[in-house]
């Protein structure tokens, strides 16, 4: 049998959907996507988080998952995607609040669109990042190593995930992130 790289997502919710609650929500979008033809293999605990950035909304609901299934990065985001309409997803805003986030974090050891644009998105500064959106699909996601919300959860089923940039584990990368950040992931 082929090796299959590991397909790591982030989920996240502040809004109710017709599911139901934010953590309804999560666990119906890993349902949706069996349907969309990838198997869950390993769910994190499910967490409560504060709004980032604070002030744009309700606290959410986060988790992650890692998948099997497709692993053409492009297929995989259209898949999300797909997923996150059928609860509502509306694209209005950045970092708005949402019925439901599904974000890829990474294809294995996969860099896209390459090392230096890969790079470019990971340092741009917060002020920019609300502002501007890449135009191409960016792995791994460009501010995982920032985010307390994705790698408390990423720890618990990928703790042993090495960044193919960064040459951190995600366990590496969530201890470096400050202690009150990280106490800030409670879970559910």
């Amino acid at each position: 049998m082929a090796f299959q790289p590991e397909i790591l997502i982030a989920l996240g919710a502040n809004l109710p959907s017709e599911a139901g609650s934010p953590l309804q929500t999560l666990r119906s979008a890993l349902t949706a996507l069996a349907r969309e033809g990838y198997a869950v293999d390993e769910v994190s605990k499910f967490y409560a988080t504060p709004c980032f950035p604070a002030g744009f909304g309700p606290d959410y609901c986060n988790a992650c998952a890692r998948l099997t299934g497709p692993t053409d990065p492009s297929r995989i985001l259209a898949a999300l995607h797909r997923v996150e309409a059928q609860f509502g997803r509306e694209r209005e805003r950045r970092w708005g609040s949402r019925s439901l986030d599904l974000d890829l974090l990474a294809v294995g050891e996969t860099v896209m669109p390459d090392e230096a644009t890969q790079s470019r998105w990971r340092e741009i500064a917060v002020e920019e990042q609300t502002q501007r959106t890449p135009d191409t699909l960016i792995l791994p996601h460009p501010r995982l190593q920032d985010r307390a919300f994705v790698l408390v959860p990423l720890c618990d089923i990928a703790a042993n995930w090495r960044h193919p940039i960064l040459d951190r584990t995600a366990r590496e990368l969530c201890e470096a992130l400050p202690e009150e950040t990280r106490a800030e992931v409670v879970p559910m």
